[in-house]
């Protein structure tokens, strides 16, 4: 890593952003990759670099800083030769993550979140690495490694004190495993390369949406709505180019489900994304990979470059003229907002990833406002497989209401964490003795922005009709404190929030130091009245879902976990956050008073 004012950089460094940024057809939209290259080159991201970016794109160099900044993985200033960030999900903690970071910074004689006085390192948190099922994760220079233990910390500091470059670290410490635990159709398929899609060429894409739409199929991605109507909207929306987008910004704490189909089943996923091009009338798809799945990166470009290489990508694709498609990958950079779909379009055109007012809708006005078709991982493979066996096989697994099947990732307090299919319909209850669960208090769906639910509902099923998910499913054994729980997820949605709405931006900080404030022992019923009324102007006024459900942990466990809350609480109406007569205990221990003179008084 070069220093931030090192002449170095104009000596070679110029050039080879020159040539970088040619690369990217000195395209602005594209400033979000050429950051994260430039930072993977120098460490952080360079002034003498913005300066130049400025000039060669066109652009404000305040809008080059302020895009940096919004991503919690681009850095402005030099941040350490390893940037060390501990996976802050509550599965990890639960795993005893806290500790293993104290460990390092103790061995590393560093405080969290700082960098070292030699620039070596720094050591902070991040909320989640898409590795839940084989935590306790951390990301080293956004690599990955899983399942530490206090030796394996230990390696690690040695290697960091040592210099020692990333390639010469051992490989086994980057192993990520898939951990598919229950297979059906998705992870059960036996697809030849191309297969759907040289059988779907003959239909054309307005018979394509038609079976999309028969089948049944919905987003998998949490919301539900209809594959075969967004398809068809997008077709028939007026525009001088139509697009297709992959959402694989699986943020949500507790999912990894995209991370393994990526891995497993990349040709399905971008099969279907082609199914969709030729469905709406595409000739450009974008993949928008999470900045944690960095690994992936490489992977994914040879099976593209493979399916280019087999006419399945590019121009004329199998041979039907006219039938032009192509993918590119763009990679995130840590903001969990960009899985939400406008502001993913928002960083996919190289700006801070803050959603739009909506309507319009993508599906009219999306990338580059032009007419997008923007689905998740799963969603694609699904299609694909829906065309594969037909629309009326299709809706006989499932529910009425849910057809297909799904992935769900399932995580924490479980001998057999991973990957598990089921068809729509299965119970909470069915998965709990698949993955060998025992004395479960409670499961989180769908993420901390889902549904927490208790023993005594363990008979609900998943599907469009009692419990939508995005595949998240965390497990709590009676031995957990639902409070601390909720605790954590505040905290994540404090952090992750784009700041770009007041009632958010304010709201979650406030339901954060609320939270704390109970925490403490400083707690009142009134808090909990005040969280129930912050639920109600986060409701009504947040410019996105993320501050529209920020309150839904303390609720949904306020409601089945009471107990937790109220044992933490004093009997007072209200009480201050800081205790001031407990703060001069220092000050009485120093003087060797404590008589009621050195004490404050309740009325003062």
């Amino acid at each position: 890593m070069l220093p931030d004012n090192d002449i170095r950089f104009d000596a070679s460094g110029q050039p080879w952003l020159d040539q970088l940024v040619q690369q990217h057809a000195n395209d602005a939209s594209r400033l979000l990759q050429i950051l994260r290259e430039v930072q993977e080159r120098f460490g952080h991201i360079p002034r003498q670099a913005i300066s130049r970016l400025a000039s060669k794109l066109s652009i404000p160099r305040a809008h080059i800083e302020s895009v940096a900044s919004f991503y919690s993985f681009l850095h402005l200033e030099p941040n350490g030769e390893f940037r060390v960030l501990f996976s802050d999900n509550i599965t990890d903690r639960m795993l005893g993550s806290q500790a293993l970071m104290e460990q390092m910074c103790q061995q590393l004689w560093l405080q969290p979140g700082k960098v070292s006085e030699d620039g070596l390192v720094s050591i902070g948190t991040t909320s989640c690495t898409g590795m839940c099922d084989q935590g306790p994760a951390l990301l080293v220079n956004n690599r990955a490694i899983t399942r530490l233990t206090h030796q394996r910390v230990q390696e690690i500091a040695q290697l960091i004190r040592n210099r020692t470059s990333l390639n010469d670290w051992p490989a086994d410490f980057f192993h990520i495993e898939d951990n598919i635990r229950r297979s059906g159709l998705l992870l059960g398929n036996t697809l030849a390369l191309g297969e759907v899609l040289r059988a779907a060429l003959s239909l054309g894409g307005e018979k394509i949406v038609e079976s999309i739409k028969a089948s049944g199929l919905r987003g998998r991605g949490g919301a539900g709505f209809p594959t075969g109507l967004k398809w068809e909207a997008c077709r028939n929306a007026k525009g001088s180019d139509h697009y297709v987008v992959c959402n694989a910004d699986e943020g949500e704490p507790g999912t990894f489900k995209d991370r393994v189909l990526l891995n497993q089943q990349a040709d399905l996923v971008f099969e279907g994304m082609t199914l969709c091009a030729l469905a709406v009338g595409s000739k450009k798809g974008f993949l928008y990979l999470r900045g944690e799945y960095r690994y992936l990166l490489d992977p994914l470009q040879a099976v593209l470059q493979r399916r280019r290489d087999s006419k399945l990508l590019g121009a004329n694709i199998l041979g039907k003229k006219g039938f032009d498609f192509d993918i590119d990958i763009h990679l995130g950079a840590g903001a969990y907002i960009c899985g939400e779909e406008s502001a993913l379009i928002e960083s996919l055109e190289g700006k801070r990833g803050v959603p739009r007012n909506r309507p319009p809708f993508p599906v009219t006005h999306g990338y580059m406002q032009q007419p997008t078709a923007l689905d998740n991982v799963e969603t694609f493979c699904q299609a694909a497989l829906a065309l594969h066996i037909g629309a009326e096989k299709y809706r006989a697994i499932g529910t009425e209401k849910s057809t297909g099947s799904k992935l769900i990732s399932v995580s924490g307090e479980c001998p057999r964490p991973g990957i598990y299919e089921y068809p729509f319909g299965v119970t909470v209850s069915e998965i709990l003795q698949d993955c060998g669960a025992v004395n479960t208090r409670a499961v989180q769906i769908s993420g901390p922005s889902g549904v927490c639910v208790p023993e005594s509902e363990f008979g609900r099923k998943l599907g469009f009709e009692d419990l939508p998910t995005a595949g998240a499913f965390m497990v709590f054994d009676d031995s957990r404190d639902m409070f601390e729980v909720a605790h954590n997820y505040v905290h994540f949605f404090a952090h992750e929030s784009c700041g770009f709405c007041t009632p958010c931006r304010v709201g979650t900080s406030i339901l954060k130091q609320t939270m704390d404030k109970i925490a403490a022992g400083h707690g009142t019923l009134y808090d909990i009245t005040e969280i129930e009324n912050l639920d109600r102007v986060l409701q009504t006024t947040s410019h996105c879902g993320l501050g529209r459900t920020a309150c839904n942990p303390v609720l949904h466990t306020l409601k089945h976990f009471r107990p937790a809350y109220e044992n933490r609480l004093k009997s007072l109406m209200f009480s201050p956050a800081f205790d001031l007569d407990g703060s001069l205990a220092r000050a009485r221990q120093m003087t060797g008073r404590d008589d009621a003179g050195a004490h404050l008084k309740e009325n003062e």
